[in-house]
């Protein structure tokens, strides 16, 4: 047990120690060639692949990031419309359009209508979200998930590279260096080889030959194993880069387009939603107004009180509507119309020719001048919105 233990340390220390070493070769080897004391393998088609790897995937990522912030946005606008729709339900009530004026199917019918307007909306709003999810997101992501790995590759293709270059560079030196050590080896000129007896001198010789030849051997050796995976790597990312850069197109085409689909089916639905919703507002304007008209018409067929009865100093005008207080005043710019001030009381009356009748203005006389004149002549006409109805 205790030899496997020692063995064990003893692989990781190589293993640690190799990689030192190959780092101390590369760093040294890069140092060389940055001050031109050797050359460097260069590929100038493959660095143009790689700016292109880096441009996508830079993009690629881009992309994704956006769409996640459109979905989050979405998300948001989405729980913020439910908000606002709660908020419309709690507010909607069956009162408002008079239980007593508006048959009680009717408003039975327009408060589910609101109540199912709502739910459509909500599922229409997940629906989307799930879809863009689907169709969009999954896509750019699945499309992302192959570039760290092509990275990774692409930074070991570089070390290799190096590795190949420092193996090539000290071949190429052992080369040079071989006939002159051959040539040395040839002339016994080390002491050794005079001291040494004659017969000794081949031997020396011949085993200075043998470790040439092996230092020799391992270079080539080394150099064909470097060459041989830098080869096998960059012969890979030739094929795999090209093919990488080209989808591109079928993704972003694909991601928009999905996308752009599910926005236009959305917001059809939407609108249709959103006109529902609409009329249903329309109708509840609607009720309102026929429900005060209702009750002006009430009022104006019921007997006239004790006071008004009593009263000997004040007479209705011809086609006597209703009363308004003056909140705004109102300088008259053309002879019709009335001059107003804050606080006045006017008396309307209905337009000798409805026709004549513009939207928003009302025809009246001065009750100050009515009650002093009885002169029906002094009315004129006026802006509704400048006064409140009494």
């Amino acid at each position: 047990m205790a030899e496997t233990g020692n063995s064990g340390k003893g692989v990781t220390a190589g293993k640690l120690a190799s990689t030192v070493q190959k780092r101390l070769s590369r760093a040294q080897e890069k140092v060389l060639q940055k001050l031109g004391k050797a050359d460097e393998t260069r590929d100038v088609v493959f660095e143009e692949m790689v700016a292109n790897f880096n441009k996508q995937m830079g993009e690629g990522t881009k992309l994704q990031k956006d769409l996640k912030a459109y979905m989050t946005a979405v998300k948001t606008l989405h729980e913020a419309s439910r908000r606002l729709q709660d908020c419309l339900a709690d507010m909607y009530e069956p009162e408002w359009f008079g239980k007593e004026e508006m048959d009680a199917m009717v408003e039975e019918m327009i408060e589910k209508e609101l109540d199912n307007n709502l739910e459509d909306t909500d599922t229409l709003w997940l629906d989307f979200h799930q879809n863009i999810t689907d169709n969009s997101m999954v896509s750019v992501d699945s499309y992302l998930a192959q570039f760290p790995d092509i990275k990774a590759r692409i930074a070991k293709r570089d070390r290799k590279m190096v590795d190949f270059d420092s193996a090539r560079h000290h071949f190429a030196s052992l080369q040079k260096g071989k006939k002159k050590d051959e040539a040395k080896i040839a002339k016994p000129a080390a002491l050794l080889e005079m001291a040494a007896p004659s017969w000794a001198q081949g031997l020396i010789s011949a085993h200075q030959v043998a470790q040439t030849n092996l230092s020799y051997n391992q270079a080539e050796e080394e150099l064909g194993r470097s060459q041989k995976i830098f080869e096998e790597l960059n012969v890979e990312l030739q094929d795999q880069l090209p093919v990488l850069w080209d989808s591109r197109v079928g993704v972003y085409v694909n991601t928009f387009q999905n996308l752009a689909n599910h926005q236009e089916k959305f917001h059809k639905e939407m609108s249709k939603l959103s006109q529902n919703l609409n009329d249903i507002m329309t109708k509840l304007e609607e009720q309102r107004q026929l429900n005060e008209e209702t009750n002006h018409n009430e009022a104006a067929s019921s007997p006239p009180t004790v006071s008004e009865s009593n009263s000997s100093d004040y007479k209705l005008p011809p086609d006597f509507l209703y009363k308004v207080k003056v909140i705004h005043e109102y300088a008259a710019t053309d002879g019709d119309e009335l001059e107003l001030n804050v606080g006045d009381i006017v008396l309307v009356v209905a337009f000798d020719n409805p026709d004549e009748q513009d939207d928003g203005w009302l025809m009246g006389v001065q009750e100050s001048l009515w009650i002093q004149n009885q002169d029906i002549s002094t009315k004129g006409v006026f802006p509704e919105n400048f006064t409140q109805k009494l």
